[in-house]
């Protein structure tokens, strides 16, 4: 073995590229979709090719960033910058190598116009969901010229033998599964484990140790009698730059000094501490290393803060000590690099709108957990094969004849385990609506209290727009989180009555957190009613803006009364009124709704439909504050809204008398 020859060899995987994490992924994917077709639309590119060819690459990304597509400053290499914002794209067959639709991203891009994406499949999921379900399907990652995998099937396959994959198997093992035999080890490991605390970095251990480079490389760096920073050059692997592993070299001799020769002064451990910053492993070492993270008690006490006993102790010879601290090493590098491929498999995995990303887990939706439980073992056999139809628009049945759904079984299956008795196909909308909404409303209690949605809704005030993505998601922007947390809000206040996810009028992803599409941030919230005690049946919109001063009045005054002139005429034998929530309220927004008590409001073709007045009631988000901090419920609201409604108060006096009125309510 020469040691010239021990190179980097890739055994695992990630969907996409870590260069371009997209947050708003729906969006950002739709709206892309849009731009790229814009772009090969203009005579000057419409005959012009993409691959290396740098002026197009860079005259794309000028397009995109006059489009507003991008918010940050220019890249220094706008062509490389170009091909990373797509290159996803292309990796699940929405555009091809020159950056041109495919029929399939056209199929997408018709969806995303028509801004109709209710489910008209037997999955339940979004129309777009489900296109982005056959591209997973068919989704190919090439290892090497020998060697790949369709992560989604594979992931299949996983999740019908164990039901679900925690965080840790599902970030360091599912993307090792580059082959049958890696696939069957893992699955073996956690058969043996599952149940237990199963040590996931043996695991990974186990799996890099089999591979030949990291054997030579082993055999190498036991061989040396003088390890110098040439040795880690050579036997650190990387995937880069060896240059990268020279600073290795000082932690090795000063690991070896503390735990091997026992050297464990203040001085050793501290220099200790000190060679552990290594790039972005050093939180992995120092874990390993010392007891806390704090750098000040470390410094402050460092041989107390060590950890006296970890893989490094009472290691009986330097064949043994280089043999930890080598495998010690590469699981850690392994570990750092799957760490970034986590957030990368999850957003993609997760446009499919099957798989619940929650608890620490990850585990299949109820239809697509039926579904796939009863798919035959050869068709997890597709999982190593690689497909050539991705650009193409299939049925699942063309994806392979295995998919094609056999009605009866997933009825009998789904009406087996909930004591249900289904006989059709669609009957089983309802049964997902109410796993939904029980779901959500765990969701409500575990991640949305009161004191929370404060919190959250002072972010919003204060505009602290990465604290709250946060919080809530990323994969929505701000307007849509304001509305969707605004709708929790109100379903808290009402006392949890009525469908909410309906009355959300939101897309939502299948963990039922908020998405943002490209043509979004329009959807009403809609609150029906039943009669009650306290009021008769009737609906109740919810407007909401993060728009001020002169924006307001353009944007607002004009859709907020004809969303609710519409909605009346199309309702005509029901109350319906319109509360309208946001930040700051504009003196004139404020007059303009007062005032709509006494104005027609016409539809029709020719204006022969008319509305004789309507009820507009403007609140500041401090105000909603105001309203979950004392309790308020909806009752107390509709009375005082109503009651103020028939006043003859002018609008600045009307408005300052709800603030008023709120501020003294409490809870009954």
């Amino acid at each position: 073995m020469a040691e010239e020859n021990i190179a980097f060899k890739s055994f695992y995987y990630s969907l996409g590229t870590t260069s371009f994490r997209m947050q708003n992924f729906n969006q950002k994917i739709e709206q892309q979709l849009d731009l790229l077709n814009q772009f090969w639309q203009k005579p000057e590119y419409k005959d012009k090719k993409w691959e290396s060819n740098e002026p197009v690459q860079e005259a794309y990304y000028n397009f995109i960033k006059e489009s507003d597509f991008l918010k940050e400053g220019d890249a220094p290499r706008k062509a490389k910058d170009a091909r990373q914002k797509t290159s996803g794209m292309r990796d699940i067959g929405l555009i091809d190598d020159n950056r041109r639709l495919t029929p399939i991203g056209k199929k997408l891009l018709e969806v995303t116009k028509s801004n109709d994406f209710a489910s008209d499949n037997f999955l339940q999921i979004p129309k777009d969901s489900f296109i982005y379900f056959q591209q997973l399907l068919k989704t190919y990652i090439t290892i090497d010229k020998d060697t790949g995998v369709r992560p989604f099937i594979l992931l299949a396959r996983l999740l019908k033998k164990f039901n679900f994959l925690n965080k840790e198997e599902f970030m360091y093992l599912f993307p090792l599964c580059i082959n049958k035999e890696t696939t069957e080890f893992i699955e073996s490991k956690l058969s043996e484990f599952r149940g237990q605390d199963a040590n996931v970095g043996e695991i990974v251990t186990d799996i890099f140790m089999q591979q030949q480079n990291y054997k030579d490389a082993l055999a190498y760096f036991i061989s040396e009698k003088n390890v110098t920073e040439e040795t880690f050059c050579k036997v650190g692997l990387n995937r880069k730059s060896k240059d990268y592993d020279r600073a290795y070299l000082p932690l090795y001799n000063a690991i070896k000094k503390v735990y091997f020769e026992n050297n464990k002064t203040s001085k050793s451990v501290l220099d200790l501490y000190e060679a552990s910053d290594i790039g972005n492993v050093k939180t992995h070492w120092r874990k390993f290393l010392f007891q806390t993270s704090s750098s000040a008690a470390i410094r402050k006490s460092p041989i107390d803060q060590l950890q006296h006993t970890n893989m490094f102790s009472n290691l009986e010879d330097v064949e043994t000590f280089k043999t930890v601290f080598f495998k010690t090493m590469h699981l850690i590098k392994v570990e750092r690099t799957l760490e970034d491929y986590f957030d990368l498999n999850r957003r993609y995995l997760k446009i499919s709108d099957t798989l619940l990303f929650a608890d620490e887990n990850v585990k299949f939706d109820a239809i697509p957990k039926y579904y796939f439980s009863l798919l035959p073992d050869d068709f997890y056999k597709l999982a190593f094969e690689k497909s050539d139809k991705l650009a193409e628009v299939q049925s699942l049945e063309e994806i392979s004849p295995y998919l094609k759904l056999d009605e009866d079984k997933l009825l009998k299956a789904i009406n087996k385990d909930n004591k249900t008795s289904f006989t059709k196909i669609g009957e089983i909308k309802k049964f997902v609506a109410d796993e939904r909404t029980e779901r959500f409303n765990k969701l409500i209690d575990e991640k949305f209290s009161d004191k929370q949605l404060i919190y959250i809704l002072q972010l919003i005030q204060k505009r602290a727009d990465k604290e709250i993505q946060e919080l809530v998601t990323d994969d929505a922007d701000i307007p849509t989180i304001f509305e969707y947390i605004l709708g929790i809000a109100w379903y808290k206040i009402s006392e949890r009555k009525g469908d909410i996810l309906s009355f959300m009028n939101l897309s939502l992803e299948a963990d039922l957190l908020p998405k943002t599409h490209a043509g979004g941030g329009e959807a009403d919230l809609v609150f029906q009613y039943e009669e009650a005690k306290d009021y008769p049946k009737h609906s109740l919109l919810i407007e909401a803006t993060l728009a001020d001063s002169t924006n307001q009045r353009r944007m607002e005054m004009e859709p907020v009364s004809r969303h609710l002139g519409d909605y009346m005429l199309a309702h005509k034998n029901l109350e319906s009124y319109c509360v309208f929530i946001t930040n700051f309220l504009h003196i004139n927004v404020i007059s303009d709704f007062r005032n709509r008590r006494k104005m027609e409001y016409y539809g029709g073709k020719n204006g022969d439909e008319v509305i004789n007045g309507m009820m507009i009631t403007p609140l500041e988000n401090e105000l909603l504050v105001t309203i979950l901090r004392n309790g308020v419920k909806y009752p107390q609201l509709y009375k005082l809204f109503h009651e103020i409604q028939e006043s003859s108060l002018a609008p600045k006096e009307w408005y300052e008398k709800i603030k008023e009125k709120i501020t003294l309510l409490k809870q009954k």
